[in-house]
């Protein structure tokens, strides 16, 4: 009776129906058996069809889930068929440089990703002989694994008995239980992983627990999902209650911060540009950009003239100095909006350290600044 006593201690008893507790844990074996073969069951026929599936490879599966942190499989794809076809192993990626790296991961947002994927590939390498560690503590301790995808490469690579719970988990498990403790709070994060640790098959943790990630992913979608034709509707809290739209429950984020860039674009007569790393922590560290005058408001050209006047980003001598986007740029961040500027300033010479514009595409640059280039140079 091990998930009763724990739905009595974390989930509010007190506001559900005897009858509805009954349902779910008159004999928890039987509820566990049903509720995990019904899922997989469901996989078996359902899953897609994607390159690290049937891998038990812990380079590919770690590899697949650090791409897929904070981006959909249809986006993070081609970059995971990139980086295997560059990197086959964790000695390759290793060997890369950093800028090769960021390179390859440009446009996928959430650069320390990229950095830390390379400085454990490294660690692996240089300090465990090229060996993955084989249990999920021991995976917990490499950089940027948490523990989703410790637990992945954990039950998926070795079998061991550790649940999954990503944003799709949470959306089964909240709506099939009713809970709306939020997701992103310190006790919805204990809950929802103890909850998710006791329905574990006896066996095939990993494909029990790509099951219900897939289940969330295709079935129980965040928005319009098919409860019609769903196997599990007849037992499902929130199809009973009609609290589909607004479980899972989250915590509002951040307050998002308004920030002004406006980025000066040397254009010179010999076709070269100039360009400068951002080493400091933060956004884009590491990537490279065109120099950079921040404002505390979006500005006109007259406005900006007395910026640019007072700063010495660009000591070349300039012919012109015109706007290209008279609207600003929007870009968003997980917690900035960027108002962006592109500045081009026409000289007769190119700046020291000036870079030919036929070569810009072998520097990582964020994803406003890369379609920047192809829309001025191409």
């Amino acid at each position: 009776m091990q998930i009763y006593v724990f739905y009595i201690q974390y989930f509010k008893p007190k506001e559900l129906k005897l009858n509805i507790l009954k349902d779910y844990f008159c004999g928890s074996t039987n509820f566990k058996m049903n509720f995990h073969s019904t899922l997989t069951s469901w996989y078996s026929v359902n899953k897609r069809s994607l390159p690290w599936r049937g891998s038990k490879n812990p380079y590919n599966i770690w590899l697949s889930e650090i791409i897929l942190q904070q981006t959909q499989i249809k986006q993070g794809l081609p970059y995971y068929e990139a980086f295997l076809s560059n990197y086959p192993s964790v000695q390759a990626l290793a060997e890369a440089s950093e800028t090769e790296i960021l390179n390859l991961w440009q446009g996928l947002g959430y650069y320390s990703r990229a950095r830390n994927l390379h400085f454990t590939a490294k660690h692996i390498t240089e300090n465990l002989n090229g060996e993955f560690p084989k249990s999920y503590k021991s995976l917990l301790e490499l950089k940027g694994v948490g523990d989703y995808t410790a637990s992945a490469i954990a039950s998926i690579c070795y079998e061991e008995a550790v649940a999954v719970v990503d944003g799709n988990v949470y959306r089964v498990l909240a709506r099939y239980f009713g809970i709306d403790t939020p997701i992103n709070s310190t006790e919805g994060i204990k809950q929802f992983k103890t909850l998710a640790q006791s329905l574990l098959p006896l066996s095939n943790f990993g494909d029990y627990n790509q099951a219900v990630m897939e289940f969330g992913s295709q079935q129980c979608k965040p928005q319009s999902p098919n409860c019609e034709l769903c196997l599990l509707a007849s037992s499902c809290k929130a199809y009973a209650t009609g609290s589909i739209k607004i479980l899972p429950v989250k915590l509002k984020k951040t307050k998002v911060t308004k920030k002004y860039f406006n980025f000066l674009v040397v254009d010179s007569d010999d076709q070269k540009t100039y360009l400068e790393q951002r080493t400091e922590k933060g956004i884009w560290q590491q990537l490279y950009q065109f120099p950079l005058i921040e404002t505390a408001a979006s500005v006109s050209e007259k406005e900006f003239l007395t910026h640019f006047k007072n700063t010495n980003k660009i000591t070349t001598p300039y012919k012109k100095l015109t706007l290209f986007n008279t609207e600003d740029i929007i870009h968003k961040l997980s917690h900035q909006q960027l108002h962006v500027k592109f500045w081009i300033i026409r000289t007769k010479q190119s700046p020291e350290n000036a870079v030919k514009w036929s070569d810009i595409t072998t520097y990582p640059v964020p994803a406003v600044i890369e379609r920047f280039i192809k829309n001025f140079y191409n």
